[in-house]
Formats: structure tokens, sequence, C-alpha cells
């Protein structure tokens, strides 16, 4: 077992070492290279040399030798690593030291196994799986001695185990199957001395075998014979299962591999290998397989032996299988029952059926009735798609379906078919997979068995299962793609699929199923919609099939559902049939007698149509197929409809179910039939048309909107017919067959009778007065009575229909004829029906549905009316009396809900009747008014949900909407007619009575209402408003007071509605004052804009809105009605809603603003109101408001209120802001108070230090009460606006006094006072901080204040831990975008710095200091201030102004660069002092001095600094590994602005050096500006570490903004080190090895790096620089590293130990 280039053969010598191979030289460890003398004598000089290595120099034997094992070792004992990416790198690197010297690694992978015989199983597969990856990609390179001590090893792993333990045998056996690709016989000499005749083997032995033969078939097959003559008496000797399955396995690839070699022995090297070479054997194998262990209990071993069993049968000889086949099939059937996993059973069923037709068995036959059987129930197992096993197994049996219906197909189909008969509905779906399979896939075979299919597919059609119908549209899909369907019979499959596309849903909308299994009724429809089209598109020779029969299912309604999908084929074959002008596109309507006529056709696509959304979408297809239809229903209508039908489509096309509006829609329709009834001009056809279309009424009964609108067709169609005989006969049949009790078919006759009316007045009501007469109203004799029979109730229905058809005739009969007919013959028949007391009978009906009816009747008749008598006079003398009727009506409705749509018919009847004379007395219009109003406002809410009473159900909520919609409007029609019957101030007035009382409930929707109806009203007077004398509108200021603060009601519907009221009343005052009806006042027409804020509900927008709306009203207000407005306003301010008091409070200030001089008279009074006012008033917001008001009122006298604001508790309320806002706005007081304020600011102490309990000690700072108060106020004053006139013309002093008073209100408390514990609550220095904030604002510093507030400066300022922070980014902003005011402002600071309080001095240091970064105080020659400022604070007894003086003069640099060398003796004093500060706890001075001197030596001469460089690097050197980031960031930055001055200097080049590794190690610091740090320094030291390779590798790959690949980076430096440095390398490593014990893990990463590149690209010669011991020792200790990051990298580096 020789490994080593040395071997000791004195092994007493060395008997302390686990290995007696174990390198033996004397340790000397001050030599780096070692001589052989230093071996001990013991080792043989010649050594033993592994076969194919050359013999390389002697230091590189002990690299060998002694790191790299260690190194192999480590990677070794880390191989079970418990993170996963370190355990990869190893494998990696241990595949790459393996790769590099496959041998040796091999070995010494061989040698840690056997060394360690105890290892856990885990660690041993690792390192057993490298051994197979180092095999698998050198096997052509690894000697022959150690392959077969590879084979041996990875053999005796494998056996080693008695036991089976998978995962370490597994991993053995792969390295043999590796191998053996390559060296199968060495391989087959190993295995088979362990597959001995006799001896039952390892398990993995044959497992091994097994996979040798997949992997390797060209070498394997030439053993299989012999390894089958051993196998085959061990077969016997297998008593455990899993010795049984492995065998069986065995065979199953052995044999497939047999046929893969026979399949392919053009490529194999012994092409004269047979079938029958194997026969024997398999068959031997196959005896005990199949007698002995086929019937298993183990499921597992079932499973293999049937597969190895159907892969057998294809090797075994003729006549063997053929006497096995009675025996195997049935075996294999039975495996079925006992086994849950069916697949592998199928696919060796499929083997054995297929080696069984191969070879034209004669006794299959025999079998074909279990196996029908068996397969039968396979196919019929359902399919779970998400277990690829189960569909795998449906294949395999679809395929055993097809291998017999090759051999016998008749017995198959018949099979098939009878098994379809079953109503099981497995049964049935299995059989039509099957018969699917045959029809697709032996095409020639069923042929002759055409017809049989089709008969035997009826009754699969008639299963109730959907999952059976799904599989019955997938076979008839087949079919029809291959000629089924056009023979007799077919017509059924096109109904089945017809039928279903008719389908209505399974569950409602937003439902699921519960089963994912379940076939839906929507998925059903749409795969029948789906392959409906795909026949008609795909199939070409059916289009003669399904054209014209499918016309035929337009018609019927069980078919309805199915009409979308069923036109758009029809319209896909009529467009083909008419553009190729095939002959049949005509239809003959006699020969096709079973298809519906033209006429029924023309009359179900039009009503389709007047539902376009219904259906799933059936209109637009509808109105399509009737224009493709055109000349098959009639020859004339072709040139119309290709003229009409395209825009009505087009309208479809650009509307929605809910944009649709349906009365137009239905409408355009009428019209379209109408036109195209005349254009046909046949009195025959159009006379039929009305016959089929009345008998075509009862197809609707189920759906009456579409019945409803056939009536209106009818209607027309009649209205079109001139045979008198048919109208009569057709109108009989209407009134007859109608669902009386039906509203809506109720409606629908009425209307259609109508239409009749209009060109057969005369027999249209002789029929009504006919049918009046008939036997419909004889069923009870007890017609008067109060309790009826249900046979009287129907009666009453009929007589509804009577009176609504009355009141249509009306409507729609020729305006010449009607007058006369109104009184004779209209209303004395509707008296005659309806039974009132009024009209003359004795008894009252309380039928609701007469009611209506005789309501609308009655409105209809008055709008016939009112047409008429714009031509002709006409007095209704019966009005009053028709309206006192109706009026009972509404008051005997429940006032607490709404159920019927009474209310709105009685309301818009007497809308209709206002304009027809006589007009209404006062009392009478009153009285309606009063009824009708208080009727609709009192409903409650429309989305309240009424209780259900026992007689009425509740209405949904759709049905409910429509009825308040209605009902609303109805109310505003009523109102508008009484308007219009006194259009004048006093009219208006006396309807606004009614409903003034309404506009301050405290339920939302009933103010709504309310105020809605004015606006509706207020529009309709100011549209119909004719101004003929100057009239004055005197309830103007009335109004608007009622109405305004509505405009910020609570509720968004009222203020939108109450400003369109507001824009009414001032056009309707314009016109008043003689302005033009076209006259467009600018302000008002503003108002509308409005309307868009009040959607906001944000108080501020609504006030605002208020606030513009009352400027508008103000402008246009008449003098004498200010005061009564006003007064109205002050009312509003104990509105019911707060918001409305709000609204009132806000149009009062503004009114006052505005109008205010005229009323000083009235101001006492104002006054005494506001005073009671303001003691009810409990809103906040109304109280800031009305002193608001009181401010205003005492603008005048400012000077009284004044004195009195310091003194008012802090923090002070709104209203005390508010009057502090308020004197801003006089620029002479403010400028007074900005003088008090600074001056006491300056003189008095900004805070005290008060003692904390005596249990804490210490003390706080505590604010003074009068400057705290007096910057309170000042911030108030400068918020108002007009403030900036003085706040500019003192900006210096203000902005230097708030600073300072920040910086001194920083930490501070507010003072506590017992009498208003709100104000500890106080934030003092952010008092200061807004101040100074709005203070900016008014000097309008913009930029400045959009800088701050981006940088979050202010947040900064407030607070003490960020104060200097805030202050640098106030002086930065300053200096950038207000330079011209620095100067002013610097003057007035600098006497802040001598002030005896250390925080202020902070603050204008902290100010100062970030001014010297801008050049802008060189410009404005300040720097000379500054920077003696900035020397004087150098020895400030406060650390934090030290430190901020030493960044102040380091930002010069940055400033004014120009002047760094007039003050280098200076700056540099301070830098050094800096960096050498004592008391600097946080070390924050070395760092300002550090970064400072970065930034000024790069403007100082070098003359300045030459003598200092190395001095300056010796300081800085300890801190670039500093444990601060920022420390370590500034020296490394600092550093490379020091390399200028060093460059040619050879000093400095050896300290560069000195330092390089670290930073190069430092490019992966875990702080990214260290890196950019870095980057720099090594960019600009470059050309001073003496590589040209180097200084261009930096400056092309070290930049800032860009990313490193740190990796390629190190690789290429160090193949530059080895070039350029090759005496530093000793150097280089061990400053290396310094930093694995680095404190940071990324730094300790870079360094196992840097090691590995440098090894991998050291070449031989330069070995004698490194301690190859103890880089070793680093990376075994690195491997073991408690960051995974490290361990992985030292790993990598490993790697490289080649």
């Amino acid at each position: 077992m020789t490994r080593r280039v040395y071997t000791c053969t004195d092994r007493q010598a060395h008997s302390d070492h686990t290995d007696r191979e174990t390198y033996c030289f004397k340790p000397r460890e001050e030599a780096l290279v070692r001589a052989p003398s230093s071996f001990c004598p013991s080792v043989s000089q010649e050594g033993s040399y592994i076969l194919g290595y050359r013999k390389p120099s002697l230091w590189l034997y002990i690299m060998e030798d002694t790191d790299v094992e260690q190194v192999t070792l480590a990677l070794l004992d880390a191989a079970t690593d418990k993170d996963s990416e370190v355990q990869e790198q190893v494998r990696k690197s241990m595949l790459t030291l393996g790769k590099q010297q496959p041998d040796r690694v091999l070995a010494m992978c061989q040698d840690y196994l056997l060394k360690h015989p105890k290892l856990v199983v885990s660690h041993r597969v690792v390192i057993l799986q490298t051994i197979e990856l180092i095999v698998g990609c050198r096997i052509e390179e690894i000697s022959n001695p150690r392959i077969k001590s590879i084979i041996s090893l990875a053999s005796d792993e494998m056996t080693r185990s008695k036991e089976v333990i998978p995962d370490w045998q597994q991993a053995a056996s792969n390295i043999l199957v590796a191998v053996g690709n390559k060296h199968i016989n060495d391989i087959m000499e190993e295995i088979l001395s362990k597959f001995q005749p006799g001896l039952l083997p390892h398990f993995f032995v044959v497992k091994t075998l097994a996979n040798l033969s997949d992997s390797n078939v060209y070498g394997m097959v030439p053993f299989l014979n012999a390894i089958l003559g051993t196998m085959l008496p061990m077969l016997s000797m297998a008593k455990q299962d899993n010795m049984k399955w492995v065998f069986s396995s065995a065979l199953c690839h052995f044999s497939d591999s047999i046929l893969e070699y026979l399949a392919n022995l053009d490529k194999a090297p012994d092409p004269t290998v047979r079938k029958d070479t194997f026969s024997s054997e398999i068959y031997a194998a196959f005896d005990i397989l199949f007698n002995n262990w086929l019937q298993s209990r183990e499921s597992k071993l079932r499973w293999t032996v049937a597969e190895a069993v159907g892969s057998m049968c294809h090797l075994m000889a003729s006549d063997k299988l053929e006497e096995q086949i009675p025996k195997l099939i049935p075996a294999i059937l039975s495996l079925y029952k006992k086994n849950n996993e069916h697949y592998i059973i199928s696919k060796s069923l499929c083997q054995v059926l297929d080696a069984s037709v191969s070879m034209s068995s004669r006794v299959l036959e025999t079998q074909l009735d279990s196996l029908l059987f068996a397969l039968h129930q396979q196919v019929s197992a359902p399919i779970d798609y998400s277990n690829p096993p189960t569909v795998k197994n449906h294949n395999e049996v679809l395929r055993c379906f097809s291998l017999l219906a090759n051999s016998f197909p008749d017995r198959l189909v018949m099979f098939v078919l009878q098994k379809l008969e079953n109503s099981n509905e497995r049964s049935r779906l299995g059989s039509l997979a099957v018969l699917r399979h045959f029809i697709n896939s032996t095409t020639s075979t069923m042929e002759n068995k055409k017809l049989l299919i089709l008969a035997s597919i009826r009754q699969p059609m008639a299963d109730h299962s959907n999952k059976v119908k799904k599989r019955v549209v997938q076979v008839i899909s087949a079919m029809a793609h291959h000629g089924y369907l056009e023979l007799e019979g077919g017509e059924l499959l096109v109904r089945f699929i017809v039928q279903h596309c008719a389908l209505p849903d399974t569950y409602q909308r937003g439902q699921k199923p519960t089963d994912p299994e379940e076939v839906t009724n929507e998925a059903l429809r749409s795969m029948c919609d789906n392959t409906l089209h795909l026949l008609t598109t795909t199939v070409g020779r059916l289009a003669d099939v399904l054209w014209p029969k499918l016309l035929y299912y337009l018609t019927p309604p069980q078919f309805s559902n199915a009409t979308t999908p069923l036109c758009k084929s029809l319209i896909v074959l009529g467009s083909k049939k008419k553009s190729n002008q095939e002959p049949n596109f005509n239809i003959d309507f006699t020969v096709e007698v079973n298809l519906p006529s033209p006429q029924t056709l023309m009359v179900r696509l039009l009503v389709n149509t007047a539902f376009p959304f219904s259906s799933r979408g059936h209109g637009a297809p509808s109105l399509s197929l009737l224009q493709i239809l055109s000349i098959n229903i009639h020859p004339n209508t072709e040139i119309l409809w290709e003229k009409e039908i395209p825009p009505l489509l087009s309208i479809l096309e650009e509307s929605t179910a809910e944009s649709l509006d349906k009365k137009q829609w239905d409408e355009k329709l009428l019209k379209l039939l109408s036109k195209t009834l005349s254009t046909i001009d046949d009195d025959k056809w159009v006379c039929q048309l009305a016959a089929e279309a009345t008998r075509y009424l009862s197809t609707y009964n189920n759906a009456l909107e579409e019945k409803s609108f056939l009536y209106q067709c009818i209607g027309v169609t009649l209205k079109q017919c001139f045979n008198k005989e048919v109208v009569k006969k057709q109108l009989q049949e209407m009134l007859l067959t109608a669902k009386h009790s039906d509203a809506i078919e109720r409606e629908g006759v009425a209307m259609g009778v109508g239409l009749c009316a209009n060109s057969h007045l005369e027999g249209t009501l002789a029929k009504l007065e006919e049918f009046g007469k008939s036997d419909a109203f004889k069923k009870s004799p007890s017609i008067f009575n109060l309790l009826k029979e249900r046979n009287d109730v129907e009666v009453e229905k009929v007589k509804s229909t009577l009176i609504l058809c009355y009141g249509h005739v009306a409507l729609n009969a020729p305006p010449e004829k009607i007058l006369t007919r109104i009184d004779q013959d209209i209303l004395r028949a509707i008296s005659k029906h309806f039974n009132t007391k009024v009209l003359g009978i004795k008894v009252e009906t309380k039928d609701l549905t007469m009611k209506l009816s005789l309501v609308q009747s009655v409105g209809l008749i008055a709008k016939a009316i009112s047409e008429c008598v714009k031509k002709q006079g006409y007095v209704f003398s019966r009005k009053q009396e028709i309206i006192n009727v109706l009026l009972d009506f509404i008051k005997a409705e429940p006032a607490d809900s709404l159920r019927t749509p009474l209310r709105h018919l009685v309301m818009t009847t007497f809308a209709n009747l206002m304009p027809l004379d006589p007009a209404l007395s006062e009392n009478e219009s009153f009285e309606l008014l009063k009824v009708c109003v208080n009727s609709v406002f009192s409903l409650p809410p429309e989305i309240q949900t009424p209780e259900k009473t026992k007689e009425e159900e509740t209405l949904d909520p759709k049905q409910r909407k429509a009825l308040y919609k209605d009902t609303l409007a109805a109310l505003q029609d009523l109102l508008k007619s009484f308007l219009a019957r006194d259009p004048t101030p006093d009219g208006l007035q006396n309807i606004f009575k009614h409903i003034e009382s309404w506009l301050s409930s405290g339920q939302d929707h009933e103010r709504e209402r309310s105020v809605k109806a004015i606006s509706h009203l207020l529009a309709f007077y100011l549209d119909n408003l004719n101004v003929k004398n100057m009239v004055t509108f005197h309830n103007l200021g009335s109004l608007l007071g009622r109405l305004s603060p509505r405009c910020s009601d609570p509720h968004p519907a009222v203020r939108t509605a109450a400003v369109d009221c507001i824009y009414s009343l001032l056009y309707i005052q314009l016109r008043y004052e003689g302005f033009s009806l076209d006259y467009k006042d600018e302000g008002v027409d503003s108002l509308l804009l409005l309307k868009e804020k009040l959607d906001n509900p944000d108080h501020s927008v609504l006030y605002k809105t208020c606030s513009d709306l009352t400027k508008v009203m103000s402008k246009r207000l008449p003098q004498q009605q200010l005061t009564t407005l006003v007064f109205m306003l002050f009312e509003g301010l104990v509105d019911s809603q707060a918001n409305c008091c709000r609204a009132s409070s806000v149009i009062l200030n503004t009114l006052l603003k505005n109008r205010g001089g005229g009323l000083q008279e009235l101001v006492p009074e104002m006054l005494e109101v506001l005073h009671v006012r303001l003691q009810n008033i409990t809103e906040e917001q109304v109280r800031v408001a009305v002193g608001q008001t009181v401010l205003i009122l005492a603008s005048q006298h400012l000077q009284t209120v004044v004195n009195t604001l310091v003194n008012q508790p802090l923090p002070y309320d709104s209203w005390t802001s508010e009057m502090w806002m308020a004197l801003g706005a006089d620029p002479i007081v403010a400028n007074q108070i900005m003088e008090m304020v600074m001056e006491k600011l300056l003189i008095m102490a900004p805070y005290v230090d008060q003692r904390d309990s005596m249990m804490r000690g210490g003390t706080t700072k505590v604010a003074t009460n009068q400057p705290l108060a007096m910057t309170c106020g000042l911030k108030e004053l400068l918020l108002n606006g007009q403030s900036q006139e003085p706040a500019l013309s003192r900006f210096p002093q203000l902005f230097s006094c708030l600073t300072v008073r920040l910086g001194a209100s920083v930490g501070v408390s507010a003072p506590k006072d017992n009498n208003n514990k709100h104000t500890a609550s106080i934030h003092v220095a952010g008092v200061a901080a807004d101040a100074l904030r709005i203070l900016l604002a008014r000097a309008q510093l913009d930029e400045v204040m959009k800088r701050l507030d981006e940088d979050k400066a202010w947040d900064a300022m407030k607070e003490a831990n960020a104060h200097v922070i805030g202050v640098t980014l106030l002086a930065r902003a300053m200096a950038k975008h207000a330079g011209p005011r620095l100067p002013s402002i610097v003057e007035c600071l600098c006497p802040s710095l001598n002030n005896i309080y250390e925080c202020q001095r902070v603050t204008v240091t902290a100010f100062f200091s970030e001014l010297l970064n801008h050049h802008v105080v060189t410009e404005l020659m300040l720097i000379d201030v500054l920077m003696n400022n900035m020397m004087e604070r150098i020895s400030d007894p406060c650390c934090t102004v030290r430190m901020l003086a030493v960044r102040g003069l380091g930002n010069i640099a940055s400033g004014s660069p120009e002047k760094v060398n007039k003050y280098a003796k200076e700056l540099l004093a301070a830098m050094s002092s800096g960096m050498e500060e004592k008391d600097d706890p946080g070390k924050l001075i070395t760092l300002e001095a550090m970064s400072g001197l970065s930034k000024v030596l790069l403007y100082l001469d070098r003359k300045n600094v030459h003598l200092l460089v190395v001095y300056i690097f010796m300081k800085i050197k300890p801190f670039l590994e500093s444990e601060n980031d920022e420390i370590r960031c500034a020296s490394i930055h600092l550093m490379g602005n020091l390399s200028k001055f060093g460059s040619g200097e050879p000093v400095f080049k050896d300290q560069i050096h000195n330092v390089l590794v670290s930073l190069v190690l430092h490019l992966v610091d875990p702080n990214p500006e260290v890196v950019k740090a870095c980057k720099f320094s090594m960019r600009v030291c470059a050309p001073v570490v003496g590589s040209e390779q180097i200084t261009t590798m930096f400056q092309n790959h070290l930049h800032e903004d860009k990313s490193l690949h740190y990796g390629e980076f190190i690789n290429d430096l160090t193949k530059y080190l080895i070039q350029d440095f090759p005496g530093m390398l000793n150097f280089y490593h061990i400053s290396v090895i310094q930093f694995f014990k680095s404190s940071w893990a990324e730094v300790r990463a870079g360094a196992a790096m840097f090691i590995g590149f440098l090894l991998g690209n050291l070449q031989e010669e330069h070995f004698s620089h490194l301690n190859m011991g103890t880089i070793t020792k680093g990376l075994v200790m690195l491997l073991k590293d408690p960051d995974p990051v490290v361990r992985v990298k030292a790993a990598e580096a490993m790697g490289h130990f080649h």
C-alpha cells in the first residue's frame, strides 16, 4: 500500500505515528528548504514511485508529502460540515485536487477510510461519492494499480457489512459502476469473485451488476450468459424478500440490456449475439420468478417480479412463451387485486401482449375474456392527473387494448359496445375512453363498424352523469372527424351537443364546486360550445349536415341557452355558403318541413335581440344571423337589413347590460320591424307573421319580459296588417290567452293593443268592449262582495288589463280622433270596470292591481289629452274627481314603507293632470302638495329593510332601489308642474314652505330628499323664468340663509345639491336684475367648479369652498337682503349638524369681511348675538371661527389685545394662536413685536438648572417662561403670510436670534405650571425650530427649505444627539442657496461664540464649521473671520466645540482650497495635535483630524509636507485595523492622500508594501465606506508600488462606483506579485496569515482566498519562499472557523494545493 514518495523502513523508530509511512524528516524549523540530509537515515533514498508520476524536485516532494496530505485530511475531516455550502465547497476542492493528482488523492481517500473503520456512515458516503466523482472524470488518467485498489476498496466497502445499509453500499456500488464504464474486465473480475456458485451473493453485488448492465450495455452483455448461468442456482437459495427483489430487478435490467444490444447490433462489439443465446437461461429464471416469487406477500417484490417477467418474455423461445401464456396472463391479472399501484403491472402485461402478438400466439384468444374484463376495470379507474403513475397506467391499458384490437377487432368492438350498456358511471367512462381510442387509432379496422357504434352510443348519451356526458362529447368529436356524423343517426349526436350547449348553470355566480373532480354544467356546456365551433370550422364535410338543420334548434324554448353558440355556427356556415354562392344556402322551407317558418325565425331572433345580454349574450349573434338569413326570411329584406342592422350591432358592441338604454333599444327594434313589414309589402305574409307570433306567445310563459316585447311586436304587425278579420282574431287571441295575473304581461298586452289602435282605433275599441262583455267576466255571481272568491280576483286582474288597454289606446290613437272618444268610450269603460263610488258605481275596489291600472291609465289619458290640446282646446271636467280618488290612494299607503309603485304612479298622473284645465284652487293645491311631500319625504331610507308582513313579501334590493328612484322623480315632476302654473317668487315660496322644515332634519336621507327637491325646483324655475316686469326676488336672503350652510352638510349628496340651489338662486336674481337669458356671470359659474371640492370630506377644503361660495353670494346679494341673511346664518351656528354650524360661521366671516362695512350700526347687536351663541356652541372649530369673527370686527383695535397674549397659558389654545397670527397682518405691529421678542431673548436666561429629586440627584435644564412664550408667539405671528415684509427687513437678526435660541433649547424641558398641566408637553426646541422654519419660508428661501426637508434636518436640529448634524445641514443649505445673506448672519452670530452657555457655542461653531466647507465665504470675504474663530475654538474647554473646530479647519480644503497653503502651518499643527488628542473618549477629534488632513493634503505644497510624510504614516498605521469603521475609513483615505508626497521615496514604497495586504483584504470589509476608501487609496498608491501591471490593474478595476469581482482580482494580483516581487513572497504570505485571526469574517475569508490563489499561481521554483507548514496549519484552522463563509473559502484555497 505505497502512497508516499519516500517510505521509512525503520518502523520501530516511528511507532508514535499513526501511519508507518509518515514522512520522517528531522525537524529543522529554521530551514525553509529541507535537503535530503534532513531525512532520517532510515528513508530509502531511491524512493518508491507512484506509477505515472514524474520525479519532481525535492521541495515539491516535501510539500506533497506533508502539506497536501494535511490539507486533504482536513478536507476529509470537514466533509460532513453542518453548513451545506461548506460541504459543497469541500467536495469541489477534493475533486479539484483529485483531478490534478487523481492517484494521490484517491490513495489518501482510501487510506482515510482504512484508518477510520468506525467512521459514521454519512461521512464514509461523502468520501466514497468523492472517489466516484474523481473516477468519473479522470478514469483515463488513473493508473491501473490505483484502479485495482479502488475496485478492491469499493468492493470491500460495499460488502463489508452483511446487513444492507443503502446509502453507504450504494455509494460504493456507484464507484464500481463508474469504473466499469472503462475497466469492465477488472470490475467483473472483482465482482464475480464475490458472485460464486453455490453462495448467495451480497445484495449490492447483484444490484451493481444490474446497474452495470444499464450503464455499459456493450461491455456487460457478453458477460451476461455466464452471469445468468451462475445466478440461476442462486435464485432458489434466495429466501429473503430483498434478495428476491434484487435478483428480479437484475433480471429485468439484464433483459432490457440484451434487448437494447440486439436492437443495435450494428454498433455492438459482437454482432453474432442472438436472442436464443439467452433463451434457455432466461426461461429457467422466468420459471422461478413466475412460479415461486410472483405470488409474494411483499408488494414491492411483486411489482419488480412482474416488471422482470414482462421484460423477459421477449427473450423467451416462442414455444415456451406460448406454453406459459395460459398461466402467465391470469397470474399478471391477479396482481391487480393485490397491489394499489397498477402501472408496473399494466406495463408488464403490455410487454407480454406485445410479445404474444408479435409471435402470432394461438392461445392468446383463450385469455381474451379475462383480459378484457381486467383491462376494462383498469381503464375505468379514475385518473388523477396530479399523480403521474395513474396517467401512465391509463395509457398502458389503452395500448393493451390497441394491441388486442389489431388481432381481434370484432371481439374488441363488441366487448366495448356491450360494456356501454352498463349504467355504472365508472364502467361507462372507461368504455367511452376505449371507444374513443379505437376511433382515433384504428381507423381502418373501425370502418365497417360505424353504424354499429352510432347505434350503441345512444345509451351513454342518455346517462345523467356529467362526467359520462363529457366523455360522450369527446367521443362524438372523434366520430365527427372520422365521418360518423354524415351517416344515418348522426343528427342525434348533433342534437346531443346542442342540447348540452343549453345547460343551465350548476352554481349561482360566485359559488364554486366543493368536489374538484365534479364536472359542472358550466364546464360541460363550455366544452359543447367549443365542440360545436370546431365541428363547424374544422370538419368541412359537416357543413351540409349542419346547414340548415341547426336552425331547428333556435325556436324550441328548451334550447334557448344554446342560442349564442348556435347562431355563431350558423353565421359561419351561412357566410361561407353565401360567399361561395352554394345553391343550398337558399332554404326551401316547404321541403325542410322540420324547420321553423321564416316568420317564426324572424320573431325568435328579434325577441332574442331585444334582450341582448340574456342567455349568454345572444343579442348580437341573433341579429347577425338575422342579417345572414335575410334572403331566406323574405327576399325584400336583404337590402334594408344590410343598411339597418350593422348600426344596431355597433350599439351592442359599445354597450353593457348596465349602460344599454332598454327603452330606446326596444323602440329601435320595433322601428326595424315596422320598416321590414313595410318593405316586405305582402299582407298575406304579414298576416301569417301575426298569427305565428301569437301562437308563439306560449313559448315565453316562463320569460315574461320577452313575452311582453313579443306582444309589442304583434301590435306593430297588426298595425301594418290590412285584414280587419285577422286583426280582430289576433286581438281576441291575445286577450284570451294572456296571463292577466302578471303585471309585466298585462303591460305587454296593453302596449300591443295600444300599438294596434294606431291603425285600427274603431276595431280595437269594439274588440275591447266586446271582450269586456264576454264570458271572461261571468265567473262569479258576487262581483260586488268585499269578501271575494278566488275567481273574482282573477276577474279583477282581467279588468285591470282592460283598464290599461284603454290608457294605451288613448296614448297611441291618432290625435285627431281621440278627444271625442275620451268621455263617451274610454272613461266610461274604465269607470264601468273599476267600480268606484265617485265614478258612479256603488262598491269601491280594494284590489291593488286595479288601483295601479287605473292610475296608469288615467296618466296615459292625461298625456294623450296634453298632446291634443296643443292643437285644440279641451276642458277635462272630471279632473278634480279623479285627483280626490287618487289622493285617497296615497293616504291609504303605509307611511313607514314603500312596497308598491302606487305613490309614483299617482304623482306622475297628477303631474300629467296639472297642465289641464280647470286649474286647482289654492286649498286644493296646498292639500295635494302636503299629502305628496310628506308621504315621500317620511319614507325610511332605501337601504333599510322593512319588516315582512304576512300579506306581502319583501322586495329585493334592486327592485326597492328602482321603486325609490321612480317615486322621488315623480314627486319632483309634480312640484315642477305646480311651479309651472305659478312661476313667481310667491309661487316658489308656496312650495318651499312644504319642504323647509325637512332641511334641518336629523336624518340624512330626509335632508337629501328635501335639498335635491329644491335643487330640481330652482333649476326648473330658472329655465322657465320669463321676467316681464321689474319684480324683486324678495325671498333671496332667507333662501340663501337656509340653503348655504347645507353646502357643508356631512352628507355629500346634500352638499352638492345645496351648491346647485345657490347657483340657481343667484342666476334667478340676475334675471330679476334685468340680465339677459344668455348672460354668464363668471363668479356664479365658478360655483359649479366648487362641487368637485365638496366631494373631499376634509374640513379645511369644505370651509374654503364655503368661503369662496360666500364671496360669490356677497357680490350678487342686494344690500337690503344682507341683514336677513346674516341673522339667518346666526341661527345656522346651532344647526342640528355640526358641519353646517361650521359652514355658517365660515360664510358669516367671509360675508363680514366683504360687506361688514355697511353694517356698522348692527355691530353691537351682532356681538351680543355672538356672545350668546358662544355660550351654546360646543364644537371647537366653530368656537375658533367665531373667535375669528370677533378679530375681524376688532381689527381696528389690535393694540388692546396684544399686551395680554404673552401671559396666556402655554401651550396656546387655537383661539390664542389665531389671534397671534392675526397680529401679523399689520406690518408695523409685527415689526414692533419682533423687536421686543429679540431684545427679551437676548437679555433673558433661556433656562435654569433645577435639581432633580433628592433620590436621583443631578439637575435638569428647564426653560424660563417668558422667552418660551415669546418664541411661541413669534412662531404664530410668522405664520401669517402678511408678516413677510417685517420678517425680511429683520431677517439676519431674526435668523441669528432663533438659531441661538434653538441651540439653547435643545435638551431643555418645558416649565411646569400647576394651573396648566399641558405646559409640560411643549417641545421647547421644537418651538424654536418651527419658528426658524417659518422664518425661512417668509424669506422665500424655498430651496433652503426644500433641501432641509429632504435631509430631514428639522428633526435632527430638535434632538440633542443629532443637533450638530441638523445645524450643519442648515449651514450647508444657507451657503448653497442664501449666500448674500451670510455676512450679516455671521456678524450677528459671532458674539455668541463667547457665550457662557456651552450649547450656544456648539451651535454657532457647527454653523461656522460648515460654512468653511463652501467657497462662498471666500467670495464674501468671510474666510479670515471664520478661520480665526475656529483657531480660537481649538482650545475651547468643550470637547464637542474642539471637534467642530478641527472639522471646520479641515473644511477649508473643500470650500477654499486656494487658501490652504496660506494656513498650512496652523492646519498641520491643529491636525497633528488632533490625532494625539488625549481627552477624546470617542476618538471623534482624532477622526476629524484624519479626515481633515486627508482633504487638506490634496492642496498642500510638497515643501510643506515632505518632511512629515513618514511621521504621519506611522501615526496612521495603528488605525488601519481599528474596530471603529469611521476611523478605519479615514485612516485608509488619509494614507491614499499621503501617497503623492512620498512617491519616489524608497522608505515610502516600503511603507506601502507594508500595508498593501491590509488594503487588499479590506476590499471585502463589511463597511462599504471602508471598501471605497481602500479602492481610492490603492488606486492612488499604485504608482508607488513599483509594478506596472499592478498599477494598471488597480487603476482599471478599483473604481468606487463599480463592483469588483474579488476572486478574479485576487487571482490576478497574486500572479503579478509572483512575477514582479518574488523576493517579497515570504513577507506577503506571512502578512496574509496574520489576518487568519482577524475579527472580521469577511477579512478572514479574503485571506484564505489570497493564500489559495497564491498557491494556485505559484511556480515550482518559488515554493522556497513560502512556509507551507504555517499556511497549512492556518488553513486547517480556518476550516474550523465558526463562520461558514470562511470555511468555504478555506476549503476553496485548499483546492489549490496541487
